[in-house]
């Protein structure tokens, strides 16, 4: 069974915690345990009715104010599929909650209100998925029972977002009209909105294909352990073991180990102690070569006729995430999957506003949430693909030396 990850999105007060509550009730994947507690906490006990968006906003300041703040994760399943929800805040103070969350989804709900329609959050929010290159996009229509069920309203809306996704080169987009309070189109077809002839959200996500969504082409594989028993019975055994980010291997392939540019062949391929002709993406493996190297984390492992870029200097887009403003000559760790550098911010090229794309100058240093165009130099070379080609290979984060704290989400050029 495949699992999706998925992030909710929208602007305060869409309905976003609203709709994962309803998805996990209507599911059935409340336990009785969660289902009283939630009876209990209910601001609406007078009306009878369960406040759904309890089951995420567990921050006491959210439920206070009604809105979400950090980012919810949770997971449930149907027998078609399993799944990790990212419920992620609206306010624009939180981008970097969202771009956290979104970092490794295979699909955003963008939620918009039926009676405001399209809006500034929901173009932020969409300008997001496309730099993220998140694959599938829902645009959930909701609050209908607000504005009648009006058809007429719902294609408006249709009508404003396709500008949109045509403007930021969102191919996969899917429209639905729903209400979270309600339970409309959620999990099963609603009877109200009788004119909509697609699918029900549980439905669409059930039946998404994620498959494709992986690169099969570039294989890529980074050392994350270096395996040597040095026992009696495995005395010889040298084993490297990490994750196929993308691609595809098998036995006898000629690859060249990276950074040190040095050519081999694969000799054995291993998944949990059974040989394999043949891994693929996203399998956790262990490489055995013809040749003995010194191998150490971190060090890529690729075919020789497909290699990513190598480089000590880097053209990224960044999302600082930091309350103390990022500074030019900053120094920092990049870490890179298994791979950690030294590293330093040599300048900021310009500010994306997420807003509408429009590149600004950088006074005063990069605050938080804010999105720039820099260059980062390495300490020793770097191995990688743009994140336009390959999502697996392409970003990486900087850490504070002292903190040891996340400080920026980066997607290498």
């Amino acid at each position: 069974m495949d699992l999706l990850r998925f992030i909710t999105a929208g602007s305060v007060d869409d309905g976003k915690s609203t709709l994962i509550g309803r998805l996990l009730y209507d599911s059935k994947n409340i336990l009785v345990d969660q289902l009283e507690a939630l009876e209990k906490q209910t601001r609406n006990k007078e009306a009878g009715v369960i406040d759904l968006a309890l089951l995420t906003d567990g921050l006491r300041a959210e439920r206070e104010q009604g809105i979400t703040i950090d980012v919810a994760y949770r997971y449930f399943s149907t027998p078609q599929r399993k799944f990790i929800i990212a419920d992620a805040p609206g306010h624009v103070q939180y981008t970097r909650n969202m771009i956290t969350g979104a970092s490794n989804a295979n699909l955003i709900i963008i939620l918009v209100d039926a009676r405001q329609g399209v809006v500034e959050q929901t173009r932020r929010h969409s300008i997001i998925a496309s730099l993220l290159k998140i694959p599938h996009v829902v645009v959930a229509v909701n609050k209908m029972d607000l504005v009648e069920y009006s058809q007429d309203v719902y294609n408006n809306i249709l009508i404003d977002y396709a500008e949109v996704a045509k403007q930021l080169g969102l191919k996969d987009v899917t429209y639905i009209p729903i209400s979270a309070l309600n339970g409309d189109n959620i999990v099963d077809r609603s009877s109200v909105i009788d004119w909509y002839e697609g699918k029900p959200l549980l439905q669409l996500l059930e039946e998404v294909e994620i498959g494709r969504d992986i690169n099969h082409a570039d294989a890529r594989f980074q050392v994350q352990l270096v395996i040597r028993p040095q026992t009696t019975d495995l005395h010889d055994y040298r084993g490297y073991a990490g994750k196929v980010a993308s691609g595809v291997y098998r036995k006898g392939d000629k690859v060249t180990v990276l950074p040190a540019n040095i050519e081999t062949s694969i000799s054995k391929l291993e998944i949990g102690g059974e040989e394999k002709e043949e891994v693929f993406a996203p399998q956790s493996v262990i490489i055995h070569l013809a040749d003995d190297i010194d191998i150490s984390r971190g060090d890529s492992i690729v075919k020789t006729d497909d290699q990513p870029q190598v480089a000590n200097e880097l053209e990224v887009l960044l999302c600082w995430l930091d309350e103390k403003p990022l500074q030019p000559g900053n120094k920092y760790y990049l870490q890179h999957n298994s791979r950690l550098l030294r590293a330093v911010v040599k300048q900021v090229e310009y500010k994306l506003d997420v807003n509408t794309l429009q590149q600004l100058p950088v006074e005063a240093g990069v605050k938080l949430n804010e999105v720039v165009k820099a260059t980062i130099k390495t300490a020793s070379p770097l191995v990688y693909d743009s994140y336009a080609k390959n999502q697996a290979d392409g970003s990486a984060i900087l850490v504070d030396e002292t903190s040891n704290n996340t400080v920026a989400a980066v997607l290498l050029q």
